[in-house]
Order: C-alpha cells, then structure tokens, then sequence
C-alpha cells in the first residue's frame, strides 16, 4: 500500500495531514492508543522538512506499509525526512 498526500506547509493545513495519518494508521493496523504516537511522527516530520512554515511549498507524505511497519516519508523543498511505526502485528 502507497498513499501519497500534499498539503501546503503552512501550519494551517497541517491538522489535515495528521487526521490523515490517523486514519492509514488504523486501517494497517496500529491500535487506536497509538494515535498520539503517530500524529507525533507526523508533525516531526513536517517540522523537519519545512521547519519555516513555507506557504507557497508543498509537504508531501507517503504512507508504507512494510511488512510490519508504517513508514511515513516527507519531502518538502528539496528536504526529505522518514519515520516508522511498528504495527500491531509487531507488538
């Protein structure tokens, strides 16, 4: 599975990002307690790639699932960032 999202680096569209993140999380198998965790991933990885704010950028995430893992990759300007959450499945 490969889901691709861009959203524009600006903090305002952010919270959609992470909602999201939220929801691919779940559908591949991280309990609903992991929720915290994976939106962290997320704004640390906007943070990363964008850590000014940049509204006429865009982020663009892409959701992985690898065998036992969410990976999440990040670019945005030329920067580029990547994050794994185990799946339930792991634990």
């Amino acid at each position: 599975m490969v889901l691709r999202l861009s959203v524009p680096a600006g903090e305002g569209f952010r919270p959609v990002a992470v909602d999201l993140a939220l929801k691919v999380a779940e559908y591949v198998g991280c309990p609903p307690s992991d929720a915290p965790k994976v939106a962290a991933l997320l704004e640390s990885l906007a943070w990363t790639v964008a850590p000014n704010g940049n509204a006429s950028a865009d982020i663009t995430f892409e959701f992985h699932q690898v065998d036992d893992e969410l990976r999440i990759d990040a670019q945005c300007a030329g920067r580029s960032s990547e994050a794994r959450h185990p799946l339930s499945a792991a634990t």
